[in-house]
């Protein structure tokens, strides 16, 4: 889809989507509409219930005297309270609206409301990338019908502030491009999308002047990474690692010292030999979501340009339940040098992060690490699919983490740590255990996680609640996989780092 940027009053063909206040209060654009259609936008409005409430918004089909052939009349609420994310989701309503109705443009000529909390140029990139965002198909693998088809081809915003959106459009674009990516890998099968295949697809990044190094079973036995090779040996499909470095010429970080973003990438978790049920083995073709993030991540800072340092790491697994996969009670030595107890194979997650977080501390002496990972049920049970599970040793990170969520739309909430939680993991044969009982299951693979960052700031962010979405689409995500991660840890880079 198209996305351009115009000065003007508004004018064409095809769709247009102007702004109703609360009160039912019309917007400069769209009064001049009504007048041209003698006075046809304020009968609509005064035939129904609509009152220009936020999320709420109303059609009118051919009207006479404009050359559109659709007005949209979008509900703006209090403009006190529309920010970046009400103009995201006011673009996204009126792209769902029409994306495969036949219209082929859609222009939003969208008045800034008074006491808006965002500026001219803000308020148009961001109409954009709510459009952009709401436009995402996965159709790779089925046949569309005819009626079905995205006919929706360009999007217009018009604006006092064009050439500044454009600068703006530049960056905001890239986050959007970086969100596509990870959705994409979330929703491929795991019979495309296994980890080599993934290790192959962050060999792309290269294209955009990221360095990629990609480490294979032989040379993950010589760092002695055994946690994470222990869950891959059951597979088919050897297990892989990929190290992905942005090093920006500009950046004001020291070079041997970047931020360091670490994902989870299981491919597809059968569970092993602690095998999963059937209903609970669905979608674990998305248990790589942190990985996805980190590699979309990857890609949107090395193509809006990012100025910092940045090392992204995800760890390549396939849990599979084979003659040679690890069994409950066998005990791994990790790249740190501690041991763990298996005592359920289906928490493989935490194997894997375990060397790829020692592996990162040790080689990158990073300035921090977050990690993401869709690594626990337990907290979709606390914080169900409208928030991550934010864990950290570092009370400004995780500030500046919420922050950044709250800013993106991708909020997160803090969770302990302790010692109390701690002993939930002590094991009587090795240094731990990888389960720590029926009770706080989030909090102890948090602290297992907390063993390897050896004393550096960290953060994780537990994602299982978020990465993916099994009933209602959210506005701004109208797929399985959501992309979750990319936006709140470039926001956390953006705001804090360059």
């Amino acid at each position: 889809m198209q996305i351009s940027f115009a000065s003007g009053a508004a004018a064409g063909s095809g769709a247009c989507v102007v702004g109703v206040s609360e009160g039912g209060v019309l917007s400069k654009e769209a009064a001049r509409l009504d007048d041209a259609t003698s006075g046809a936008l304020k009968r609509a409005l005064a035939s129904g219930r609509f009152k220009g409430q936020a999320g709420q918004s109303i059609e009118v089909l051919a009207p006479a005297g404009v050359s559109w052939s659709r007005i949209i009349l979008s509900g703006l609420g209090k403009g006190e309270k529309f920010d970046a994310t009400a103009a995201e989701r006011l673009a996204a309503a009126a792209v769902g609206r029409l994306l495969a109705s036949g219209e082929e443009t859609l222009t939003f000529a969208v008045d800034l409301p008074k006491r808006a909390k965002l500026a001219e140029p803000d308020l148009a990139a961001h109409l954009a990338l709510g459009a952009q965002l709401r436009s995402y198909r996965f159709d790779h693998y089925r046949k569309v019908s005819d009626d079905e088809k995205p006919t929706l081809k360009n999007v217009v915003v018009v604006t006092k502030a064009a050439a500044a959106a454009r600068r703006r459009w530049s960056d905001v674009s890239a986050v959007a491009d970086g969100i596509f990516l990870a959705r994409d890998l979330v929703n491929e099968p795991a019979n495309v999308l296994y980890p080599d295949e993934f290790a192959k697809r962050a060999l792309a990044l290269k294209k955009l002047g990221v360095k990629v190094e990609i480490f294979d079973v032989p040379a993950m036995k010589k760092l002695g990474m055994n946690a994470l090779l222990g869950v891959g040996q059951g597979s088919a499909h050897d297990s892989r690692m990929a190290v992905m470095q942005w090093n920006d010429a500009r950046a004001k970080a020291k070079p041997d010292a970047p931020l360091a973003f670490i994902g989870k990438g299981v491919c597809f978790d059968s569970g092993g030999l602690s095998l999963k049920t059937g209903a609970g083995m669905m979608g674990m073709k998305g248990d790589m979501g942190g990985g996805a993030a980190v590699m979309g991540l990857m890609h949107a800072l090395a193509k809006r340009k990012a100025r910092v340092n940045v090392v992204g790491l995800v760890g390549l697994v396939e849990n599979m339940p084979d003659g040679k996969a690890q069994r409950p009670n066998d005990i791994v030595k990790t790249m740190s040098g501690q041991t763990i107890e298996i005592l359920n194979t289906d928490a493989e997650g935490r194997l894997v992060l375990a060397d790829v977080l020692w592996y990162a501390q040790s080689r990158f002496k990073p300035r921090f690490m977050v990690n993401l990972a869709t690594l626990t049920g337990a907290i979709v049970v606390a914080l169900g699919t409208e928030h991550a599970g934010l864990f950290s040793n570092n009370d400004e990170l995780a500030q500046r983490l919420t922050r950044a969520g709250e800013k993106e739309g991708e909020p997160v909430w803090r969770l302990p740590l302790g010692d109390a939680y701690d002993r939930l993991v002590k094991s009587k044969v090795a240094d731990m255990k990888n389960i720590g009982g029926p009770n706080a299951g989030s909090i102890t693979a948090a602290q297992i996680l907390q063993r390897f960052v050896n004393g550096v700031p960290w953060a994780h962010l537990d994602i299982a609640g978020v990465a993916w979405q099994d009933g209602e689409q959210k506005p701004l995500a109208p797929s399985w996989g959501t992309g979750w991660g990319v936006r709140v840890l470039n926001r956390l880079i953006a705001d804090n780092y360059e």
